[in-house]
């Protein structure tokens, strides 16, 4: 069809993980366990669901396109004036805003090969050239990502931790990087999980640099269980901020997610909760595969990436897996594999997991 250009037609749909109910629909089972997209396990905060009943009367009324509340309630959170936050429909969001924002034609990105498929997408639905740099054991190489930037970077793409493979770059790591890249180009640092990764020593929290050309991403969707109102948003530079709203879709995030962002971000119980039991989750799933000789990837989020023999036997576990009722995630579309990633549930559903695993392993 002519009027699709070639870039698009060569896209690929982004696939997400199983859902619940496609699983239900497929297999026929009544409960499934789901320990694919990252999840929160034990859902979203009581005062988000009450604050997004709240507004449930006034869902004939547009949402205040500023998103003046929760943008404020950021601000004072990370210290920063309104002017620095901008929301969007997920992280996702913000990236297609800025996507739309800077990018002039001859512009090019970089980013690291089979990281956040999100950002593979939007940025090759950019139509302009990018630069996917192969990631060096499992994580950011970038040492080979500073060697690619031109007279035409733009934009550089950096998770932080990395998904789907969880590990993190460092604070060393990125002051040496950031040396090397010219004030012309807009660093985007992903942290969607930030807060499972925030405890470590070396970890780089971007909030503590203040770069004028470095925009960062969080989000609801994982640590606040939101995944399902699509709130994310981004905390740069005023200057970068201001363009951004001109070019934001109006009226996103939906009434009821905002709502829902300030419910959350009121409730410090719940997130310490949430943290608490993806720490004990990690602990306990990392001995458990290890036990049964399972290659895993060092993780700094809510999940934990093993590795398998083949694409055959990958393929072969998660389909296993999913006719006993627990749903993980093949890596195949971010191009690793041989690779399974799997979010930390509750304790009770994490030993299911692994039991219904080792049944796997031994033939039954």
């Amino acid at each position: 069809m002519a009027l699709v250009p070639s870039y698009i037609k060569q896209l690929e749909s982004y696939k997400a993980g199983k859902s619940i109910d496609q699983a239900r629909r497929e297999l026929g089972l009544s409960s499934f366990i789901k320990m694919a997209s990252n999840e929160n396990p034990i859902g979203p905060s009581p005062k988000a669901l009450d604050a997004m009943r709240s507004v449930i009367d006034n869902m004939h009324y547009y949402p205040e396109t500023s998103g003046f509340h929760l943008r404020n309630a950021l601000a004072k959170k990370y210290n920063v004036k309104i002017e620095n936050v901008i929301l969007g429909a997920g992280s996702e969001g913000v990236i297609s805003t800025i996507m739309r924002t800077f990018l002039l034609t001859d512009d090019e990105i970089i980013s690291a090969k089979n990281s956040f498929i999100g950002f593979r997408i939007l940025a090759n639905a950019s139509g302009r050239r990018t630069h996917w740099v192969p990631m060096k054991v499992h994580r950011y190489d970038l040492d080979a990502i500073k060697n690619k930037i031109t007279d035409y970077t733009k934009i550089i793409y950096i998770a932080n931790p990395d998904n789907p493979m969880g590990t993190y770059i460092t604070r060393e790591e990125f002051d040496d990087f950031y040396s090397h890249v010219p004030e012309r180009c807009l660093i985007i640092l992903d942290e969607a999980y930030y807060e499972f990764a925030k405890e470590k020593p070396d970890y780089p929290d971007s909030m503590t640099y203040r770069y004028d050309n470095v925009i960062t991403l969080r989000t609801f969707s994982k640590a606040y269980g939101l995944a399902g109102a699509r709130i994310g948003y981004g905390l740069a530079h005023e200057d970068l901020i201001r363009n951004l709203i001109k070019v934001k879709v109006p009226f996103e995030p939906s009434l009821t997610a905002q709502a829902a962002g300030l419910g959350a971000l009121s409730d410090q119980t719940h997130l310490d909760k949430t943290l608490e039991i993806t720490t004990n989750g990690l602990h306990y799933l990392k001995n458990q595969l290890h036990e049964l000789g399972i290659q895993t990837i060092p993780s700094s989020a809510n999940f934990i990436t093993t590795l398998w023999s083949s694409n055959n036997h990958a393929k072969h576990i998660t389909d296993s897996l999913f006719n006993k009722g627990i749903i993980v995630r093949e890596l195949n579309a971010f191009g690793w594999p041989n690779a399974i990633r799997i979010s930390i549930a509750t304790m009770k559903q994490n030993k299911q997991f692994i039991q219904q695993l080792k049944n796997i392993l031994i033939g039954q």
